[in-house]
């Protein structure tokens, strides 16, 4: 959770700093980061394969077959991190002007994507070893490197952007170079830290296809999963931009209450999930496995949950904190309610997904965000906000109703309990089984 809190810190103070520049500056990035999720997601996405695999066969001590895992894991996400690079120095600047925004939020987002994206490779590498190294059991040393990094990341933010001390003044450009330059430092940290045996995990020569097919076949739906939500958001920002500047720039602040304060409690409750139902799966106990997905759920959306309801009370000091526009602001702290009101049922499906995940389960998230996210965000914004007129006030109820599906559908397929024989029957198949050598 403390790792999860420093990296949304480092994307609050871009959010911060940008504020100080203009409502169409928060609009760039945030319309940018939109691209910026791609190699997120597919960082994520493998990322959540090498966890899997990772805590599976730490718990049933096939070390071998797990550095392997690893090892795959790492380059996967370094050739897949290529063309992300490409893209940002070829169409940056298209990618935002054909969501439709104004000249001067194309002009910055492109610049501020251009840079982000350069750094694609080294920011897969850090979120494929940090959930690797997070799979043996090791929460601390992730949190370390990621503290290391973020808070370079961010001093840096505010040196460059505003030319603090010896450092040009160089505005968005300046947020963006902050990114790459702390995504290249966490990823090589990263890289010492396997290298010299700090952590459980080698880095191996990779022999075995059967274990890079586990791998693929595990992340790609969760690949899937992310670009469902990012290809959403662009119909979805294009619908709020129809709205004005002002109320994109609001939903991108809003989100931002959630995803500062309660989306990292969330994301670290789904990290253990994943984690301790992986190594309990590996060490063959099924029913313990079971049971410790939902006692990690029910923890997750008490706690969360009852912040989020603190948090709906703070949510008009809470946007003060990027902006002075009247028209913003007042929409962004209504977006700041809904996303605390749906934070308990985030927090949630997140938990319920790692334990899915953690059994190598991976393809029920995917329909329940595909479903989600079309239906009833996308899909409640326009009929109601724009078909039927009722504006910005279908795209609260929206962002309530698709979390609100997703559990419907992740919670029916663990009650099932089939996702604990697709984990146990993949460790067979790789020879990681409890009592192989792996």
């Amino acid at each position: 959770m403390a790792e999860q809190v420093l990296r949304t810190l480092m994307r609050t103070t871009d959010i911060i700093v940008v504020g100080f520049f203009s409502p169409a500056a928060v609009a760039a990035v945030g319309l940018a980061d939109i691209y910026g999720r791609l190699p997120l997601w597919l960082g994520l996405g493998v990322g959540d394969g090498a966890i899997a695999l990772s805590s599976q066969d730490t718990g049933s001590g096939a070390e071998a077959n797990r550095d392997e895992a690893v090892t795959w894991a790492l380059l996967l996400g370094v050739l897949a991190g290529v063309p992300f690079a490409l893209f940002g120095l070829l169409g940056s600047t298209w990618a935002i002007g054909v969501l439709g925004a104004e000249s001067d939020v194309v002009r910055i987002g492109g610049q501020y994507l251009a840079i982000i994206l350069l750094s694609a490779p080294a920011f897969h590498v850090t979120l494929i070893a940090s959930r690797a190294i997070q799979g043996t059991g090791d929460t601390l040393t992730p949190m370390y490197v990621n503290l290391l990094a973020n808070a370079l990341n961010i001093l840096l933010t505010i040196a460059l952007a505003f030319g603090v001390g010896p450092f040009p003044e160089l505005s968005i450009v300046g947020v963006a170079l902050a990114t790459a330059f702390g995504d290249l430092v966490a990823a090589s940290t990263f890289l010492a830290v396997i290298q010299s045996g700090r952590s459980e995990l080698s880095l191996v020569r990779p022999r075995k296809a059967i274990i890079a097919r586990q791998l693929v076949v595990i992340s790609a739906p969760r690949v899937a999963e992310g670009l469902t939500e990012l290809v959403a958001q662009f119909p979805f920002n294009a619908i709020l931009l129809a709205f004005g500047t002002e109320v994109n720039a609001a939903y991108h602040i809003g989100q931002r209450l959630y995803q500062q304060i309660a989306s990292p409690l969330a994301r670290g409750y789904g990290v253990a999930a994943n984690v301790i139902v992986g190594q309990a799966l590996g060490r063959g106990e099924r029913e313990e496995a079971y049971f410790d997905g939902l006692a990690a759920a029910a923890l997750a959306a008490l706690t969360v949950g009852g912040l989020g309801l603190a948090l709906f009370l703070v949510a008009d000091e809470f946007v003060l904190l990027f902006t002075r526009d009247p028209v913003t602001l007042e929409f962004a702290a209504e977006f700041a309610r809904a996303y605390a009101l749906a934070a308990g049922l985030v927090a949630l499906y997140v938990v319920i997904a790692g334990s899915l995940r953690g059994g190598s389960e991976t393809r029920p998230p995917f329909y329940a965000k595909l479903t989600g996210t079309f239906v009833f965000l996308l899909g409640t914004t326009y009929l109601f906000g724009v078909a039927l007129g009722y504006g910005v006030v279908a795209a609260y109820v929206g962002i309530v109703a698709d979390y609100t599906w997703r559990n419907l559908v992740v919670g029916t397929v663990y009650a099932r309990k089939d996702w604990i024989d697709r984990g146990m029957g993949m460790m067979v198949d790789r020879g990681s089984a409890p009592g192989e050598d792996g």
